[in-house]
């Protein structure tokens, strides 16, 4: 994306994928409809949670080769060659542990796919582990209350590096941690040139970035609840695309010939995502404020969104540090007929018991009955003082048992009694699963951003 685009009316921006686990087929229409559309483009993919992260660290620990997005190829391969051939840039967090790693992985796939060798930038200096001194590491530690082996620690950098790659003519730009609406704003700054302190067009391109990072939800994925917000076609929902110009004015659309809508509801939710403070969202290059913000539709799926304003970026950068948790247990045995509910409660009454006597009471669980109460009681109440909204009592019902161990060794006595439940009753019960597993604990912090040094580079 190169200085000459910078008289270009429009950038149309699209999004790929939403998360880790999102669809692999959802960019080929998005990338269809740019190729409709002159001037600039660029496709993103946001697939890195902070979960999907410190499993990537993980998988690196293991084989030191890994540590990026397990889906890259199945995310790229279908468009890669469209988006070659078609001079549109893609800018995605599928780096995750091991950005260089991904880019190696993404210029072998371009060779499969015959294409000449990809010009591919990777932007570094997310991962405190390896850019911090152990001191500073330490007061980072210390002031999140961690005490845990760490697995990861990851500063959320913002979008300049990106655009810098972008003007020096990458086609593809690969980053591990970044905040999620940088990954649009990036591609904004290197076609239009706005200034590092430009607030209010940098905060309005965050807000389309932010209305692109969470994909088909704010084409109506998320928002659809039949009877009350019907959406049309919702097997074949389309993913969106960002319409943004020079002076920060911008419509959200999605791909042409795809189910699902964009309205004013379905922008105003995805709008109001995650953000702790519409007056006040922080991000690595901005701190936005939508609190005047105006949502029009347009036409159909089109929705204009205007009167963004921008303040000075923060002083600190957010940090997600992972660390060691311990592990899970889980036991699950489904009960039906009638007075299956009675039955169940008893079960997980057992459960606590046998554990108190085998000296694991202090072990923190929690049991649900699926169905009944199982979304919104917090793990610290008992079954009984949940206050989930009443429903009638089913007949065909499944007990979760979970529990937070120290050890292995504790984790599995916990789905050992919730496996002896079969034949020592209450009556009726089968369909046992259980399953121990490592857990993943993180906390956040600030970090000073004078600790960091991002930068970019074009991989070897």
């Amino acid at each position: 994306m190169h200085s000459s685009s910078l008289s270009s009316p429009a950038l149309h921006i699209g999004s790929g994928a939403g998360f880790s686990g999102d669809r692999w087929d959802a960019a080929g229409p998005v990338v269809r409809t740019l190729l409709q559309h002159d001037g600039p483009r660029a496709l993103i993919f946001e697939t890195l949670a902070e979960r999907t992260l410190a499993l990537a660290q993980l998988q690196r620990k293991q084989h030191p080769e890994a540590g990026w997005e397990p889906s890259l190829e199945r995310f790229v391969a279908p468009v890669l060659a469209e988006c070659v051939r078609g001079g549109i840039p893609i800018i995605g967090n599928f780096g995750a542990a091991h950005p260089h790693g991904a880019a190696k992985r993404l210029q072998a796939l371009a060779a499969s796919l015959g294409l000449p060798a990809l010009r591919i930038a990777v932007v570094t200096g997310d991962d405190l582990l390896t850019t911090l001194p152990p001191e500073r590491m330490s007061t980072l530690l210390a002031g999140a209350g961690i005490e845990r082996p760490l697995v990861s620690a990851n500063a959320y950098l913002g979008a300049h590096e990106i655009a810098q790659a972008l003007r020096a003519g990458a086609q593809i730009v690969v980053t591990g941690r970044v905040a999620d609406p940088a990954l649009a704003l990036g591609p904004m700054i290197a076609c239009f040139g706005w200034a590092h302190d430009d607030w209010d067009r940098l905060a309005a391109g965050t807000m389309a970035g932010h209305l692109l990072e969470c994909g088909a939800q704010v084409c109506g994925g998320y928002f659809a609840d039949p009877g009350y917000k019907d959406v049309p076609d919702l097997a074949n929902v389309g993913f969106p695309i960002v319409e943004m110009h020079a002076d920060a004015r911008f419509v959200v659309t999605k791909a042409a010939g795809t189910g699902g809508c964009v309205d004013r509801r379905t922008v105003i939710e995805q709008l109001l995502y995650e953000i702790h403070d519409p007056s006040a969202y922080l991000t690595p290059d901005v701190v936005a404020d939508i609190s005047e913000a105006e949502v029009c539709e347009q036409a159909p799926n089109r929705v204009e969104i205007s009167g963004v304003r921008g303040h000075p970026r923060p002083a600190t950068l957010k940090a997600t540090l992972c660390y060691e948790g311990g592990w899970l247990a889980e036991g699950e045995i489904s009960y039906a007929g009638p007075n299956a509910a009675a039955r169940a409660r008893l079960a997980a009454d057992v459960v606590r018991e046998r554990l108190r006597r085998l000296g694991l009471g202090h072990l923190k669980l929690r049991a649900d009955i699926i169905g009944i109460s199982s979304v919104f009681g917090a793990d610290h109440e008992p079954m009984a003082e949940r206050t989930a909204p009443a429903a009638p009592e089913g007949e065909d019902l499944r007990l979760r048992i979970a529990a937070a161990a120290p050890s292995r060794a504790e984790a599995e006595q916990v789905t050992r009694e919730v496996l002896a439940l079969y034949t020592c009753g209450p009556a009726a019960g089968g369909g046992v699963r259980t399953a121990v597993t490592p857990r993943l604990a993180s906390g956040s912090c600030q970090v000073p951003r004078e600790w960091l040094t991002p930068a970019w580079e074009f991989a070897a």
